[in-house]
C-alpha cells in the first residue's frame, strides 16, 4: 500500500484490524512488536486516512474502551486512490507553474549566455520534431500555428495529444487555422474537436498553404520549401521577421472560419469514408460502451469473439483511438452512437 502513502507500519496494523477487530487499541503496541508512541502515530494516520473508525453508540463515539472498526479494503483502497489522486494533481499545478524557476537560473549567468539571435535552420524531421517539442514544452503565453493537413495519422496524434493537453492545462492560449478538408477525416476531426473542447481556439481555411509555428511571440518556425516539408526548416528569432510572420499569421486567422459543430456534421465512415457505418459496424460500436467484456458483447451480437474482435480493432484503427475509450468518445463526437 506504500503507492497510496501508507508506510509499512501502517499497512501492518490495518490489516492486523481486518483481522482482529476487537483488539484494544491500548495493547495494539503489544501486538505489534513496536512503542507505544509509534503506533499512536500510526493509529492516528490510519484516522485520517479514514482506513479506521472509532465504535459508535446511538450516532455519538463510544467512550467504553475497545476495538476499532477498520473500514472494508474496497471503499479503503477507492479512498486512498482519490487521496493519492488529489496529492498527484496539486503536484503536476506546482510543478506546471514553475516556469520562473528557469528564469531565475537564467538570471545568474548574467550576460555570459545572450538570448538566441537571427535564423537557425535545421535540417531534417527528427531535429524538426525535437525543436517542436522543446518550444511547445517551454511555451508560456501562446501558440499560434497554420497547419494544411488534410489528415493526422494515429501516431501523429498520440504524439502531439501529451503536449497540447498539457500546454493547455498550463492556460497557455492555443490559437490554430487548419485546411477545412481535414474535418472529413474522421480521427483528425475528432482530435481537433478535443483540444477545442479543452480550450484551444481553432478556425478552417477552404485554401491556405502556409505551414507556420510561433512560440510565444518570440520564436518562429517555417518550413524552408512549403511545399517539401521534408526539405528542413527555419527557426527564426530576429524579431522583426518574427512580427512579419505573426501578421501573415493573423491575415490567414481573420480570413478562416469557425469550427464546426460536431452536430452538423454528417458521420462519416472512419475507414472507408462512406456516409454510415453499416448495421453491425453500430452493433458493435454499442456494444463497445455497454457490454463488459468480449465475449458477452460476442454473444449479445451472435458472432464469435474473434469476429467480434475484429470489427473492434478496425473500427479503433479507424477512428485513431488508443483505446475502447477513447473510441467510444470520437463515436459519440460524431454521432455514431
Amino acid at each position: 500500500m506504500s503507492v497510496f502513502g501508507v508506510s509499512p507500519e501502517e499497512e501492518e496494523m490495518y490489516r492486523h484490524f481486518l483481522r482482529n477487530p476487537d483488539t484494544p487499541v491500548e495493547d495494539i503496541h503489544l501486538r505489534l512488536h513496536t512503542d507505544r508512541a509509534s503506533a499512536q502515530r500510526a493509529l492516528r494516520r490510519l484516522y485520517d486516512f479514514g482506513l479506521l473508525r472509532q465504535p459508535t453508540r446511538d450516532g455519538a463515539p463510544d467512550d467504553k474502551p475497545g476495538g476499532v472498526l477498520p473500514i472494508s479494503p474496497e471503499i479503503a483502497v477507492s479512498r486512498l486512490m482519490d487521496r493519492r489522486m488529489h496529492e498527484l494533481h496539486e503536484e503536476l499545478l506546482r510543478v506546471t507553474q514553475s516556469r520562473h524557476v528557469i528564469d531565475a537560473l537564467r538570471a545568474e549567468t548574467g550576460a555570459r549566455v545572450p538570448p538566441p539571435q537571427g535564423i537557425e535552420q535545421l535540417g531534417d524531421l527528427a531535429q524538426i520534431r525535437s525543436r517542436i517539442d522543446d518550444l511547445a514544452f517551454f511555451a508560456r503565453d501562446e501558440i499560434l500555428s497554420v497547419e494544411p493537413y488534410t489528415e493526422l495519422s494515429p501516431e501523429n496524434i498520440e504524439h502531439a495529444r501529451p503536449l497540447d493537453m498539457r500546454c493547455l492545462r498550463r492556460g497557455i492560449r492555443i490559437r490554430s487555422v487548419v485546411l477545412s478538408k481535414a474535418l472529413k477525416h474522421a480521427p483528425t476531426a475528432g482530435y481537433l474537436r478535443e483540444l477545442a473542447a479543452q480550450g484551444a481556439m481553432i478556425r478552417v481555411a477552404d485554401d491556405v498553404s502556409e505551414r507556420l509555428l510561433v512560440y510565444d511571440r518570440r520564436t518562429a518556425l517555417v518550413p524552408v520549401d512549403p511545399e517539401q516539408p521534408s526539405r528542413g526548416a527555419l527557426l527564426a528569432y530576429e524579431s522583426g521577421l518574427v512580427a512579419n510572420i505573426i501578421a501573415l499569421f493573423e491575415k490567414i486567422w481573420d480570413q478562416a472560419g469557425d469550427l464546426p459543430a460536431a452536430t452538423g456534421d454528417v458521420p462519416v465512415h472512419p475507414a472507408t469514408g462512406d456516409s454510415a457505418l453499416s448495421e453491425m459496424e453500430q452493433r458493435v460500436l454499442r456494444s463497445m460502451v455497454s457490454a463488459g467484456k468480449d465475449e458477452a458483447g460476442a454473444r449479445d451480437l451472435g458472432i464469435s469473439v474473434r469476429t467480434y474482435r475484429r470489427h473492434v480493432a478496425d473500427l479503433m484503427r479507424g477512428l485513431g483511438a488508443a483505446s475502447r475509450a477513447q473510441a467510444a468518445l470520437l463515436a459519440r463526437e460524431h454521432g455514431w452512437i
